[in-house]
């Protein structure tokens, strides 16, 4: 049996001032690591055969963070970075919602019907997620697999796995910072044993 222990990464400066990142990056704050020493820590047990990251910053530090001593280096994996978000990125959402109100609805309140005017579709990023998770299930058919990635990878990720559409992209829970999902899968049998927990947090 694979298991994947799936992650965001670590609050950054922009999420505390509202503003969306998709391709950008920001540095990590001090909230933000320890949120991920604390999931380390609590993940100090479980034995990885891979540790994949985001190419972003943010992830590959927070994966850095959750890693602790173990001797893996981290695997970039661009598939793995967030939604493309284009002209959006570096704004704040009431920058976004002003300029650009219908797109900035439907991304938030009917994803089906969102369709960018630079940046990725969710249906390209549902490609994306695809992919990797293709890639992955190939390259390991059992252990365990840490995964540091974004809010939007990781409810698309778990709307494939649930078999749900787009439509239902946003259902609950929220994905906080350092929160963790976990997916096992076996004999190509994909159950979601977690999701979105932070149990591990102490704010």
């Amino acid at each position: 049996m694979l298991t994947l222990y799936i992650t965001r990464h670590a609050e950054t400066i922009w999420n505390t001032e509202g503003r969306l990142q998709g391709w950008q990056d920001s540095d990590l704050t001090e909230s933000g690591k320890k949120n991920a020493l604390g999931l380390g820590n609590r993940l100090k047990d479980v034995a990885f055969d891979a540790i994949y990251a985001s190419s972003s910053k943010r992830t590959l530090e927070t994966a850095a963070l959750v890693k602790g001593n173990r001797s893996q280096e981290i695997i970039a994996e661009s598939n793995l970075r967030e939604i493309f978000l284009g002209d959006w990125e570096g704004q704040t959402h009431t920058e976004i919602e002003s300029q650009y109100p219908e797109e900035y609805h439907s991304f938030w309140h009917a994803p089906e019907l969102y369709t960018p005017i630079s940046g990725e579709s969710f249906q390209q990023l549902l490609i994306r997620v695809t992919n990797f998770l293709n890639k992955l299930e190939a390259l390991h058919q059992d252990g365990n697999v840490l995964i540091v990635t974004h809010t939007v990878f990781i409810k698309a990720l778990m709307m494939y796995c649930k078999k749900l559409s787009i439509e239902q992209l946003w259902a609950p829970p929220f994905i906080h910072d350092t929160s963790l999902s976990i997916i096992e899968i076996h004999n190509g049998k994909r159950s979601i044993i977690m999701e979105g927990d932070i149990h591990h947090r102490n704010d």
